[in-house]
């Protein structure tokens, strides 16, 4: 059984925005960068737990909503000097839909 599951379609996500999934794991915000890609990270901000959904994108960052820190989309790490790790999860678009896995990616030292 695969473990990719659709959770939107491309459009749904503007660009430089983002969309929440429900997961058991708790929200997981989807990003889409101005070049059209998507990452997709738990949307909890390891500073002090804001919403990384309600951030600004910018390039392939997210800034946390209510301390400013930035979050890298690609790997969750938290830009220098600030320190942390959002976990981050597989996703891949296909045919203008949007599949995501569940299972976190390995290297965030806070899952």
């Amino acid at each position: 059984m695969s473990n990719w599951k659709q959770v939107a379609i491309l459009e749904d996500i503007p660009p430089l925005g983002s969309r929440v999934v429900k997961s058991p794991q708790g929200d997981i915000a989807l990003f889409r960068t101005a070049e059209g890609e998507v990452f997709a990270l738990q949307d909890k901000c390891p500073h002090k737990g804001g919403h990384l959904s309600q951030g600004i994108v910018f390039g392939k960052k997210v800034a946390c909503p209510m301390h400013n820190w930035h979050i890298k989309l690609e790997d969750g790490h938290a830009v220098a000097p600030d320190e942390g790790c959002a976990a981050t999860y597989p996703v891949k678009v296909e045919g203008g839909k949007v599949f995501l896995s569940l299972t976190p990616n390995e290297g965030c030292p806070n899952l």
